[in-house]
């Protein structure tokens, strides 16, 4: 078989300059993305779009599939699929130049369309960078391809069958991509610049004292086992869970709370120096994402310092409806467009709900909400733990419905009673004899009052309880198994203050938190 080596060469230069004008595109989109808005960029604005029109079980299969590289894999997954589009669109160049350029164009189109849709989305100038990246790319595309498309058809001896030599097309190729190269390196730092300042600001905050320290870890809540979940979780070990595919880093200098709506009597508008300046509580909150399937990770305590909120809306005038409050929805907006909404009666009953500036004992990372975010033990974070908050509307469920709710989440979401097996892990081989059983369980704002263990399908065991130390935290047990060699199927199970023991019956997480028993398989010999 023949193979026209020369058509061959000149396709594969085609789809390399439809790559490298994709590649011009992003790299020009990404430089005036930092000059407008680094979320603009057309990489995160598609990323935010296809995140916000996902259905809520691939959301959750992405989770529990990448954790929290979830956000990396989607936006390295864009990046290829644009790099197929763009070589397919050189390739089409060939033949239909105007055409292929113009389809370059249409996805800047489609970028800057992304742009605009986003809930943090306030000016037209969130469009430009797409939109000039993919001008920039079209022009581009229809310069290199010149060459290539007027001469597919020329077959001269001694030199490149398309007219163009090897050398001019490595000089032209390789100048874009040096020029988009130091594009993207220029964007990418007055990004950082701008990033530089949050983290100045950050670092400037001094945390008052807490007028209400929490008290010390009671003696006996944190048994030192091998294996077992430290009692308070680091908080670079915490777990993040959020829809941000660029983690936001305001300023406490710019950043400003209102909060406004139905039965606010007295609008607020509080800066950050005027939040510290209130008195500060300190509590031990243990924090639940209904993206957690039974046994899984995204679960953590924290010792969090933050302003009351229950304070803070009774002086706007807020009345929870069982006192004859209008409002009983509580709808917190982060800066980038995030709304959740929360049960304004959870709020006021009592419970330590916070506005939170502090985390084990430092301002609050970017990642988990600074600077200010929302804590409100027993509830799952999609309806309470709102990150980098700025805005509290008080409407009713009736008439607005967040994020997730859209997205067929439950309204209102309590979190579920759980127990979780830390050590020994799935399929470990332990020697036989004496193996410790470990875990934590948790029901926030409910307590545990016992939690028990079953060897393969024979009775249940209760296992040994640490100290209780604040019925908002997760409880640590240990139980002593006497192992007999071969495989076994360890089980845990909790029941909570009320009585309610938790349930068999396993549940998907949507729509308002998994439920089941939590068990591993390991083999003693």
């Amino acid at each position: 078989m023949n193979i026209d080596t020369a058509a061959v060469g000149r396709r594969a230069r085609a789809s390399l300059v439809g790559i490298v004008s994709g590649y011009a595109a992003l790299a020009l989109a990404e430089l005036v993305a930092a000059l407008v808005r680094p979320e603009s960029g057309p990489v995160i604005a598609v990323g935010g779009a296809a995140v916000d029109r996902t259905p809520a079980g691939v959301k959750d299969w992405a989770i529990r599939t990448f954790g929290t590289s979830d956000k990396l894999v989607l936006q390295a997954g864009i990046l290829v699929v644009m790099a197929c589009l763009a070589a397919g669109l050189g390739l089409l160049a060939l033949r239909m130049r105007r055409t292929a350029a113009a389809g370059v164009l249409a996805f800047g189109v489609i970028g800057a369309a992304a742009a605009l849709s986003r809930p943090d989305s306030d000016a037209y100038t969130d469009a430009l960078p797409s939109l000039l990246g993919g001008l920039a790319g079209a022009v581009v595309l229809h310069t290199l391809i010149g060459p290539l498309a007027a001469h597919r058809t020329a077959d001269r001896p001694g030199s490149r069958p398309d007219g163009w030599d090897r050398r001019r097309f490595l000089l032209a190729t390789g100048g874009v991509a040096v020029a988009s190269t130091g594009a993207g390196a220029l964007g990418r730092a007055l990004t950082s610049a701008g990033a530089g300042d949050a983290v100045a600001s950050r670092a400037a905050v001094v945390l008052p004292r807490p007028a209400s320290p929490a008290a010390d870890v009671v003696p006996g809540a944190a048994p030192r086992v091998p294996g077992l979940s430290p009692f308070v979780t680091p908080n670079r070990d915490f777990y993040r869970v959020d829809t941000a595919l660029v983690v936001p880093k305001p300023t406490t200098d710019g950043w400003r709370l209102r909060v406004h709506g139905r039965g606010v009597r007295r609008e607020l508008n509080l800066t950050f120096d005027a939040l510290l300046s209130r008195p500060l509580v300190e509590r031990d909150i243990t924090l639940t994402c209904v993206s957690n399937e039974v046994g899984g990770p995204y679960v953590g305590t924290a010792r969090w310092l933050g302003v009351p909120l229950a304070e803070l809306l009774a002086e706007a005038g807020v009345r929870p409806p069982s006192r004859g409050g209008p409002a009983d929805q509580l709808v917190a907006r982060s800066v980038d467009g995030m709304t959740l909404g929360t049960p304004v009666e959870d709020v006021m009953d009592g419970r330590d709900a916070l506005l939170a500036v502090g985390m084990n004992g430092e301002p609050l990372p970017f990642d988990h909400g600074f600077p200010v975010r929302m804590v409100v033990p027993g509830l799952y974070g999609y309806v309470s733990a709102c990150k980098w908050i700025e805005e509290i509307e008080l409407t009713t469920f009736a008439a607005y419905d967040p994020y997730w709710v859209k997205r067929k989440w439950a309204r209102r979401a309590p979190i579920k009673t759980q127990a979780r097996i830390d050590t020994p892990k799935p399929f470990a081989r332990p020697a036989a004899g004496t193996v410790v059983v470990a875990g934590v369980a948790w029901a926030q704002h409910r307590g545990i009052d016992r939690v028990e263990i079953r060897v393969d399908d024979g009775p249940w065991r209760p296992a040994e309880l640490a100290a209780e130390h604040t019925r908002d935290t997760w409880r640590q047990w240990s139980y002593r198994w006497q192992a007999t060699p071969g495989t076994h199927t360890l089980t845990v199970r909790a029941t909570d203050r009320t009585g309610e023991t938790q349930t068999e019956r396993r549940t998907r997480t949507i729509p308002d938190g998994a439920s089941g028993w939590h068990s591993v398989v390991v083999t003693a010999g």
